[in-house]
Formats: C-alpha cells, sequence, structure tokens
C-alpha cells in the first residue's frame, strides 16, 4: 500500500514542478498561439508552403537568440550581434562572388570572421574595464561600416547553387535550416550542462567574486563568452546567406530586438547566472508567430514592435519581481 500510494505522489511532485516552470508556461502558450493563428488564416498556415516557410525563417531568430544568452549568461549584453551577423552575410557572399571561393570555404570564413569579431567584443572588455553595453555598441557602429563597405548598397545574389539549394532543402518534412538551428541549440545546451567553460560562465554571472575564489577566471569567461556569441552570430549568418538567396548591407538590422526578446521572454536573467536554451527556442517561435500574423493581417510593423518590446519590458519586470520574492523567502 506503502509503494503504489508515494510513486502517484511523487509523479504529481513532478508534474507540478514542471508545470511551475517557465519553459512550461511558453510551450503552452506557443502550441496556443499557433493553433489560435492557424484558425485566424483559414488553415494557410498548415499547409505545406507556408509552413516550411514559417520554420524555414524560425532558425535564424533561435540562433541569433543564442548568440545573445550566451552574453547575458554572464551578465552582460552584446549590441553588436545584429550587425556582426550582416558583416558575416556580406564576407561570406563576397568570398563566393568576388573572391571565387567555394561555398565550403565561403562559409567557414564567415564563421571566423564572427569568431574573431566577438573575440574582439570580450578584449576589448576586459582590457579596457569599459561594460560591455558601451563596448558592443561601439563595434556595433564599426561592424555596421565594415558591413557596408563590403559591396556598399548594392546586392549580392547569384551565389552558390549548392547553398542555395541547402536553404529551400527539407528534411523529413522541415527544412534543413530549422534543423540546423535546432542542431546549434542542442549544442549550446550540451555546452553549459556538461563543459567546464560552460559551467565557468554561469558561476562568473551567478557571482563574479565567488567564481573567482573558486579559480574561475572571470576575464577568460567574458572573453569566452563574447567569442561563442561572435560565431553563433557567423552561422546565423551562413543560415541567412542560405535560405535568403540574396543579401545587402541591410542584413542584420532587424535582429537586435529579436536577439534580446527570445532569451529574455524565455527566461534568462538579465544579471547573469541563468540560461535556457529551450525557453529561448520557444520564446523565439512565439516571436515568428508575431511576424506571421503582422504579414498575414498586414498589420503595421511599429504595433509588431510594439507588442514585442512591451512583452521584453513585462518579463524583464517579472524577473524582478520573482528574485525579489526568492530573495525574502531564503
Amino acid at each position: 500500500m506503502t509503494t503504489t500510494t508515494a510513486r502517484p505522489a511523487g509523479g504529481g511532485v513532478r508534474l507540478r514542478a514542471v508545470s511551475r516552470r517557465p519553459e512550461f508556461t511558453l510551450a503552452v502558450l506557443a502550441l496556443a498561439g499557433f493553433v489560435a493563428l492557424a484558425v485566424a488564416t483559414g488553415g494557410n498556415l498548415l499547409s505545406s508552403g507556408t509552413l516550411g516557410a514559417f520554420f524555414r525563417f524560425l532558425a535564424v531568430p533561435i540562433v541569433i537568440g543564442l548568440a545573445q544568452m550566451v552574453v547575458l549568461a554572464i551578465g552582460q549584453m552584446n549590441l553588436s550581434v545584429g550587425t556582426l551577423t550582416g558583416l558575416c552575410a556580406m564576407v561570406a557572399a563576397w568570398l563566393m562572388l568576388e573572391a571565387g571561393l567555394p561555398a565550403p570555404l565561403a562559409i567557414l570564413g564567415a564563421l571566423v570572421v564572427g569568431l574573431a569579431a566577438g573575440l574582439l567584443n570580450g578584449l576589448l572588455v576586459v582590457f579596457t574595464r569599459i561594460n560591455g553595453f558601451i563596448v558592443t555598441l561601439a563595434t556595433m557602429t564599426i561592424f555596421e561600416g565594415l558591413r557596408y563597405g563590403v559591396n556598399g548598397p548594392d546586392t549580392f545574389q547569384g551565389y552558390s547553387a549548392g547553398l542555395r539549394e541547402f536553404g529551400s532543402a527539407s528534411l523529413l518534412g522541415l527544412p534543413v535550416v530549422f534543423l540546423v538551428a535546432l542542431a546549434v541549440a542542442g549544442l549550446v545546451a550540451v555546452f553549459f550542462a556538461r563543459a567546464v567553460a560552460g559551467r565557468q560562465l554561469l558561476a562568473t554571472g551567478g557571482s563574479p567574486f565567488a567564481a573567482r575564489l573558486s579559480g574561475v577566471s572571470n576575464d577568460r569567461s567574458v572573453v569566452v563568452a563574447h567569442g561563442l556569441s561572435g560565431l553563433l552570430a557567423g552561422v546565423a549568418a551562413v543560415l541567412t546567406v542560405a535560405a535568403s538567396g540574396s543579401v545587402n548591407a541591410s542584413i542584420g538590422d532587424d535582429l537586435l530586438l529579436p536577439s534580446f526578446a527570445a532569451p529574455i521572454i524565455g527566461g534568462v536573467a538579465l544579471t547573469g547566472g541563468v540560461v535556457s536554451v529551450v525557453g529561448t527556442c520557444l520564446a523565439a517561435f512565439l516571436i515568428r508567430l508575431v511576424d506571421v500574423m503582422q504579414a498575414q493581417f498586414d498589420i503595421n510593423r511599429r504595433w509588431i514592435d510594439l507588442i514585442v518590446g512591451a512583452v521584453v519590458l513585462g518579463a524583464v519586470l517579472l524577473g524582478t519581481v520573482r528574485q525579489r520574492l526568492l530573495r525574502r523567502t531564503s
């Protein structure tokens, strides 16, 4: 009798614990929003073409949200993530069209540029002791100028047919670029859960003083976080080049707000020490639903930005209230 009653109780406790997690709430909202939008569009959202486009253009918001999340993990921000993505995309296209390099080398070049730029951000923060917000605000302007300098206002198009086919390919009914984004999310989750460097990033974000006493180099964590952020921006750039078929100097201008919205709505703490890969992906899904709603019903884009910004502000306020309540109860 004791055994049979204990198991349901334990299962009930676990179920209640899961239901209280922010990821569970986001999953419910994502499912409800998807169903509601499918009904509102008369089932058009569920057509193969529309559904494929939905997930194809969800790939970049997921990766760009993760690029911001890894810097938020140490309690900093990366304002240059959008323009850096655009710069890497322009570099990849330039390497294929102007330098004549094959697509694999152009992809590698974009990733190297992203990683190098991210490391530069981290090193500048460490050596100048200036907040990452200010440093990346400055480098954002620099990357914007470099992005424009690659090809001016002209558009790069007609590059590698193989890369464009990769961008439009599907596997098991899902776009390959979306599956790549999910694979990247899985690697980031493993990095924070299993890798020593990932745990050190969280330690630095949670309490730099305690991390230093434990032998963790906070400076190294800053460089690693910004370097990884830059690398992920390079990945987002490659997915952009593959999925869009053309790039120009405006690529990345609309990525800054989504880069913050996805992790913050997903439950990542602005003060550092807390990450949520699943939450970031689900929040990116919700933001993508809002974009589809805007396109389907021809809503003014400014209203959409207002809604997303308000949701981000609400998430920040709720996070602050939650932290205060936890401090009072501890």
